[in-house]
This record gives structure tokens, C-alpha cells and sequence, in this order.
């Protein structure tokens, strides 16, 4: 059996079973059609599931240190930084590794090299949140520069949704008509990463900017897209990232003021008003609490503030 006709299976399953992203699945199956497409032209011949049985961990370095290559010579169009290869690096030895773990479940093939591999160590993101004042005026400064009225209208709703609940773009772009009927202004229920289901209250000033622009949503039936483009069908992320970019263009924002930047937004802005971060998990349906602490790491006023509140030593002085 060839490993290409293994590969569609293993993204399935990772899509279904693990309930990967999307995103994740696109990027591992990039870099395992590039390891059978190098490991092809390596071995003299397209591998079967024996080859990958017999392969060494010399023959796995060699694939890396080959991407590796083709990144510096600018092949693959994105030379990065060293910090952004260390991620693609880190990520292409996951991917190898979780198909070889596939194998070795599914088809028997029980091979040490991927798990020998060493994978670098990453510099951990710091979220980037907007300011107070720009995450309040994003929304309704996003909205005067549609080219429309219902345009305005829709613009103002995202955005506000955005920042008011810490949703992530997908998610809100994922959400019906039927999705905000039934939430009755309260509670909105929503599908994040992984399938995971979370209820999000609603500010009364966000239910107000979703209710207004129902109002004027030009095909308000229950399981038509919340949110609509310009042809009627739903609206793409890409449009709402454009739209920002034009705001930012506008107003001197930073490059990371992105629609997920204002996801981050109210994480720390809850975080520096005193909410708790078992709610503010909750909210962001962060599935390890551990992701949530990060944006702890970023406020450093905060993290003073609880030392000085908790720690003997600091009450005393």
C-alpha cells in the first residue's frame, strides 16, 4: 500500500476524531505531501508503507533539513525569521510524528525515528490587545468607512460581538440567523475549536448592535448567515480582516489591530478589571487553562498587583 493513499485517511481522522482545525489539518497535510514528495525523489521511488517502516532518522533529518534549505533560498517565497522557522520546524516534526503514530495504530507500522527527532523550542506568543480606546471605537469607526449603510450596519454588529465576547472570527462568521433567536438577547451559544460548545452571555449594547442590524439583514430566514457579504452569501474572514486593515491604515493602529486582536482585547481587559481566569477560560473556551495564563504572562501590572496583594512578604512592607 502506498503512503499517499494512507495520507487522506489520517486528515480525516484527525479531522473527525481528533477534531483538528481546519487550519491544522491544511498545514499537516502540506507538510507530510512535502515529506512523500522529498522522500520520493530520496528513495528513488514514491514510498510505500514498508519504506516508511525502514526509514532512519538520518533519512527524516535530511526531509527538514532540506525545507530548511529551500526557506533560506528563498524558494518557498517566505524566508521568516528565525523564530518563524523554529515554528514551522517544530510543527512539521508534530506532523510527522502524529501520522507515523496513525500508522502504527492503523497499519502496524512501528517505526522510533519521527519520536527521535528533536523539535526546537519556540518563543511563546505574548497576545498583542488593542487599547481600551481603540477596542471601544474599532467597532462604530470600522462601520463609517463601509460603502454601505446595511454594510455599516453589519460591520458594527461584528465587531462589537467581537471585542464584547472574545469570540473568535470563525466563530462569529460560523453563527445563523437561528443562532441569535434563540439566544433571546441573552446567552449566545457558540461552536468553537474542536467542537467544544460554550454559551456566551451578550452585552446589552452588543445584543442591541446584533438586533439592529437583524433588522436590516436582507434575508433574516433561521439558517441564513448572521452575517452576509455583498453577494448574499456569508461573510469571509478575509473581508473582515480587510475592513480592519483599512481602519488601522486609517488611524495609525499597530499591524497586529486584527480582528483576533480583539479577542485578546477582552481577555486582558476582563483580566485587568479583576474577573477571574477560570471565567474568562470559560468565556474564551480555552480547552486548557494553561492557554488562558498567557494572558497573565502580558500584564505585568497585573501580575504585581496580585504578588503585592497575596505574597506576606509585600503586605508587611
Amino acid at each position: 500500500m502506498m503512503a499517499r493513499a494512507v495520507l487522506d485517511a489520517w486528515l480525516s481522522w484527525l479531522a473527525q476524531a481528533r477534531r483538528a482545525s481546519g487550519n491544522t489539518v491544511a498545514a499537516y497535510r502540506g507538510d507530510i505531501e512535502q515529506a512523500l514528495g522529498f522522500l520520493t525523489d530520496h528513495l528513488g521511488q514514491e514510498p510505500d508503507l514498508a519504506a516508511l517502516q525502514r526509514l532512519s532518522l538520518a533519512d527524516l533529518r535530511a526531509w527538514l533539513a532540506h525545507e530548511t534549505a529551500r526557506a533560506e533560498r528563498g524558494v518557498t517565497g517566505r524566508i521568516g525569521t528565525r523564530d518563524g522557522q523554529a515554528r514551522t520546524r517544530a510543527r512539521r516534526v508534530s506532523a510527522l510524528r502524529s501520522f507515523f503514530r496513525y500508522l502504527s495504530e492503523r497499519h502496524d507500522i512501528d517505526n522510533p525515528a519521527p519520536g527521535l527527532l528533536a523539535a526546537p523550542r519556540v518563543k511563546k506568543r505574548l497576545p498583542r490587545p488593542l487599547t481600551r480606546d481603540q477596542a471601544l471605537a474599532a467597532p462604530e469607526e470600522i462601520a463609517v468607512m463601509a460603502h454601505t449603510g446595511i454594510g455599516a450596519l453589519r460591520d458594527e454588529a461584528l465587531f462589537t460581538l467581537l471585542y464584547g465576547t472574545g469570540m473568535r472570527i470563525g466563530e462569529a462568521l460560523a453563527l445563523n440567523i437561528g443562532d441569535l433567536d434563540a439566544s433571546g438577547g441573552d446567552v449566545l451559544r457558540v461552536v468553537g475549536k474542536g467542537g467544544r460548545v460554550r454559551m456566551v452571555p451578550l452585552l446589552p449594547i452588543v445584543a442591541k448592535a446584533l438586533t439592529d442590524w437583524r433588522a436590516q439583514h436582507p434575508s433574516p430566514s433561521p439558517d441564513a448567515p448572521l452575517f452576509v457579504g455583498a453577494r448574499g452569501g456569508r461573510l469571509q474572514a478575509p473581508v473582515a480582516r480587510r475592513a480592519m486593515q483599512q481602519w488601522r491604515n486609517t488611524t495609525g493602529a499597530a499591524a497586529s489591530a486584527t480582528p483576533h486582536a480583539l479577542r485578546h482585547s477582552f481577555a486582558t481587559h476582563m483580566l485587568e478589571g479583576g474577573a477571574d481566569l477560570r471565567a474568562i477560560q470559560e468565556l474564551l473556551g480555552h480547552a486548557s487553562l494553561s492557554t488562558t495564563q498567557t494572558y497573565t504572562l502580558a500584564d505585568e501590572k497585573h501580575l504585581m498587583s496580585v504578588w503585592q496583594a497575596a505574597h506576606p512578604r509585600a503586605r508587611r512592607s
